[in-house]
């Protein structure tokens, strides 16, 4: 399935926030890959940062990602950068943007 979310970086921490992504922990990659993701992309615009993420079940990625101690850490790191946050704690909840369209 593709997932698309939307968070906010905050203005002041863009510098920050990509160079977090520069250097994302391996043992993060590969628990995100063994929780089912296939791929993972962010985007940004100003502030506004857009990801798309394929995975085979998304709730049960949330799941199998919320209580491991890399992404506790990681999740924490990222709260501080941002103004609009994926709440992780709600593993299963559907946060995810609508799609409006699709290229048939």
């Amino acid at each position: 399935m593709r997932v698309a979310l939307h968070t906010k970086v905050r203005a002041h921490r863009i510098d920050d926030y990509e160079a977090a992504h520069r250097e994302v922990p391996k043992a993060l990659t590969d628990a995100i890959r063994a929780a089912g993701a296939t791929s993972w992309t962010i985007w940004r615009s100003g502030t506004d940062l857009f990801h798309l993420l394929e995975c085979e079940d998304y709730g049960r990625l949330l799941a199998a990602l919320e209580q491991l101690p890399v992404n506790v850490a990681w999740q924490a790191r990222m709260a501080e950068l941002l103004d609009v946050v994926h709440d992780y704690s709600r593993a299963g909840a559907d946060d995810s943007l609508p799609v409006v369209w699709e290229l048939p």
